[in-house]
């Protein structure tokens, strides 16, 4: 399982396990699984997925993700619960 963090400058809007994140990275879609390897990207504009088909969503705009450890931590500009 994967720690997750969702963080914007408003509020932390999600903390908790999931199986897997899908982000927005700056050029393209980046999807990272228990085990990836350490990373650090860049957000553009989109959706960031956590979890399967049922998992939560959020729109994001702007920012960074860093995996370390099967820790995921999304800092964002903007960020919205879809």
């Amino acid at each position: 399982m994967l720690k997750v963090s969702v963080i914007s400058p408003e509020a932390v809007l999600f903390e908790g396990e999931t199986d897997a994140v899908v982000a927005p990275a700056y050029d393209g879609e980046v999807g990272i699984l228990t085990g990836h390897a350490p990373l650090m990207a860049l957000l553009g504009q989109g959706q960031l997925r956590l979890g399967g088909g049922s998992g939560r969503r959020f729109n994001v705009s702007g920012g960074f993700m860093q995996v370390l450890n099967n820790q995921v931590r999304v800092v964002t500009e903007k960020a919205t619960a879809t």
